[in-house]
This record gives C-alpha cells, structure tokens and sequence, in this order.
C-alpha cells in the first residue's frame, strides 16, 4: 500500500482533507493536474476576482473622495498592473499551500490522475505514467465554466471567468450571460472600471437562489450605478467578428433586439470535471457528471470518497468544499464527525453592493409550513454605513414566530459578506432571536445593523 490516502485535486476540498487527514497521523499525498497547487478557487476563480474586486472598490473610494474632503489629480486605471498584483497574491498562496504540504508531511503528485479500481490510481505525470496504490482516495477534481452549445472561449471575444481575468486594458462595452454571482462580480468590477456593462439572466431574477427582496434590491442597485440588467431573457444567437461580438436577443416581451459589445462573458454555471476520472471502473453513481455520495461523503465505491463542486446536489461555493473535506478526512480516520446541514452554508456574492445569506429565504420558510416573522433593517439608519458613505442595502432576519427559532438572515449592503459570519454561528448554536436582541454589539459598527434587524421581528428596532 503507497498511501493510506490518495487525494485527486489540491483545490479548496483537496487540500483541505490532504492537511486534515495528515493531522490525523496518516500517510497522505495529494495529485495535481496543474503546475501550482490550489485548484480553481486560487488560481482562476474565488481569490483573484475577489483581488480585483477590492481594486474596483478602491477606485470608486478614490472617485468620491472629493466628497470627505480629499482631493486629488486625476485618476487612471492601469489593468495590466492589477493582473500583475493579482498573480502575485495567486503564487504566494498556492506557494503556502505547497509549504503547508510539507509541513504536514503530505506528499505533493504532479500529474493526471485515473480511477482504475480496487483503490489503484494511474498517475499521467511529466515523465510518463504510474501506478499507486491507496486505502482510502478522495476525488475532489473540481469544476469548470460551463460553455454556450456551438461556442468556445477564447481570449480576445468569447471569455470565461479565466481568460476574464488574464486582460490587460479594459473593454470599452462588455456583455455578460448569467446573472449569478460570478455574472453580478465581474459586472459590478468592470463597471467601475467605465465598462458599458449589460447583464441578461434566463430567470425573472438576477441571483436567483437568494431571498426575493435581495434580487429586487440589487437590480435596482445596479441599474442606478448604470449596469443594464435585463431579466426574463435569452440570447439567441451570438457572432463573434473581429472586433466584436454581435447578440441577439429576447426579453419576457417576445421582441427580438440585437446589441454589439466588445467582449463577452459566459458565466452560466459550472461543469463537473468527471469525465476522465475513470468513473466507469468503479460502481461510483453519477447523475449528469455530478457524484452522490453519502452523509459522510462516500460514493458508492468503497474506500472512495468525493468532495466539492463534483457532488451531487450541494453548492459549489469554496468553503463548502473545505468543510466536506475535513469531514470526509475526520471520516475515513475514523473520528467522530458530524455531517454538514447544508441550510447553514453561508452565501457570499462581493459585488458592489455586496450580497449574503444563509438558512431559508422568506418564501421557502413558508413552504416548509413555519409561521413566519420578519424583521427587517436598512443600513440607512446605522452609523457606521453612513460614515461609509455606504447608506443602500438591508439586512432581514427570517424566524419561526412560535419559538423565535431564525430561519434565515439576508443582507444586501456594506462588507455583508463579512457580517453574516455572526448569522452563520447564531444559528448553529441554535440561537433565538431574544438571544440576539440581549446581545451587546459594538458602536459604531456594521454588525449592529443586524441587531437592529432582530429587534425589527417585534418591531422594536432602535435606529428605524
């Protein structure tokens, strides 16, 4: 036996169960298609967008800061020196990750690697193939963006979230297909960056899986800073030309429109990287590329776990990918753990405003049958929002009126993807919204705004 545990994938699942399972004393290594570890959340995805979020955000500080008293000369916006700034964030943290590695005694694979069965794994590396031998193999071999039918990336015209990301001057006019949360960020980014942005979204919502109220209130927020969403519609045809690319399109009213943009972006899902895993030498069940596993992570396979963006029915998000690899690791090391409830996965989209969530919206608590209470708080009325400059947006706290059990927490507004840690725990620890209303927040904060919005259920918030 070469490894007590063999890992497919250095992604945020990858790693995540390679070091746990390490710390668990056994002997780990983990194969990696890439030259650099990290997967697509460090390398193409969660990481450098959010880098160039943050940039995004400095600018249009830098653009209204005349407003607090802070003048300056005129402001330029230098592309190719946010990539290089971008990467050097990249190489440090997959560099970390290959330190992190060796300090846990996991042994790093450079090379492609396919299930052969009976715990074997066939390892295409740069000097040929190999066979190892493992007792325990997690897959956690990620995703990719999801192409149109009859189109392919590329980067001049027809982009992904990687060629995005690798451009050097800022387009003049930008489309993108999917309103989702890479969709909205990279809009909300290039935006700021004087892109003519316009974003079509098949649903009648742009970020669809969120609370109702949220979708409405981030639509009205992006068309007010100049952002063209149109709901409801679907592009029917796409021209790439030399210089352009030519869309067809049509909206709830049935009327065909044409536009021509600079560039486009697809960002309409992601695909399960399983096709040549060699899924077929084992009883592993796929449903359309997606694995199903168990509570514990384990697929149909014995001795084969699978995590992150290639399971069935769980969201493809970072940090649900981290927690299912420390589960399926505590798992096979034969520790107690606990399955993940997923209605506590948190949801983060880091536009402009930002966007989180987590637990049930509004609509589907009252599917479910609870009776329904709910409070809701602007950020108009918190101090530190408007010290911000940041006065748009709102928090609502979704609860059971019986028990005053919180069902959900929704926020749309200033730095949310950082405050809905505290609803996260909250819940977990089986919090009521009393308990929330007694507990002392700082002033002047943001988090405070989320108090409000408990003392809201009963109608007895302080600021609104």
């Amino acid at each position: 036996m070469d490894y007590d545990v063999l890992i497919l994938g250095s992604g945020p699942g990858g790693y995540v169960a390679a070091i746990r399972a390490a710390q668990h004393g056994l002997k780990v290594a983990c194969v990696e298609k890439d030259p650099k570890l990290g997967g697509t959340c460090l390398l193409v995805g969660c990481v450098p967008t959010k880098a160039y979020l943050h940039y995004a955000d400095l600018y249009e500080n830098f653009k209204h800061s005349a407003d607090f008293g802070i003048d300056h000369g005129a402001l330029t916006v230098n592309m190719a020196k946010m990539r290089g700034e971008k990467q050097k964030i990249v190489d440090k943290h997959s560099g970390g990750i290959g330190m992190l590695f060796k300090k846990n005694k996991v042994k790093s694979i450079t090379g492609y690697g396919r299930l052969l069965g009976s715990g074997k794994v066939e390892i295409a590396g740069p000097n040929g193939k190999s066979v190892v031998q493992a007792k325990t193999i997690i897959l956690a071999t990620g995703s990719r963006a999801r192409m149109l039918p009859n189109l392919e990336p590329d980067p001049e015209r027809i982009l992904t979230n990687v060629e995005i990301l690798e451009m050097g001057t800022i387009p003049k006019s930008l489309a993108v297909i999917g309103g989702g949360a890479v969709g909205m960020e990279f809009a909300s980014v290039f935006h700021s960056f004087g892109t003519k942005c316009t974003v079509f979204e098949m649903l009648p919502r742009v970020l669809p899986p969120e609370d109702e109220d949220v979708s409405k209130e981030i639509k009205k927020a992006f068309e007010k800073r100049g952002i063209d969403i149109h709901v409801d519609t679907k592009v029917e045809s796409i021209k790439k030309n030399p210089k352009s690319v030519a869309l067809e399109y049509r909206g709830k009213d049935g009327k065909l429109q044409k536009m021509t943009v600079e560039k486009l972006l697809v960002a309409v899902g992601r695909a399960p990287n399983t096709e040549n895993i060699g899924l077929e030498n084992t009883k592993i069940v796929a449903d359309r590329g997606f694995i199903k596993v168990d509570e514990f992570m384990r697929t149909s396979e014995p001795g084969v776990y699978a995590i992150g963006d290639i399971v069935a029915g769980t969201p493809q998000l970072a940090h649900t990918a981290m927690m299912e690899g420390i589960l399926a690791a505590g798992h096979l090391a034969g520790k107690p753990v606990e399955p993940i409830n997923y209605t506590l996965n948190p949801n983060a989209t880091y536009c402009e405003p930002q966007v989180a969530s987590v637990g049930l919206t509004e609509k589907q608590a009252k599917e479910k049958g609870y009776k329904v209470k709910v409070g809701k708080f602007p950020f108009a009325g918190n101090s530190k929002a408007s010290i911000l400059g940041a006065h748009g947006g709102f928090i609502k706290v979704v609860t059971d009126e019986t028990y005053g059990e919180i069902l959900g927490v929704h926020m749309i507004g200033p730095l949310v993807t950082e405050i809905i840690a505290e609803a996260v725990v909250a819940m977990k620890a089986e919090a009521t919204v009393e308990m929330m209303v007694n507990t002392i927040h700082a002033h002047p904060t943001l988090p405070e705004a989320l108090q409000d919005a408990f003392n809201a259920v009963s109608g007895m918030q302080i600021n609104g």
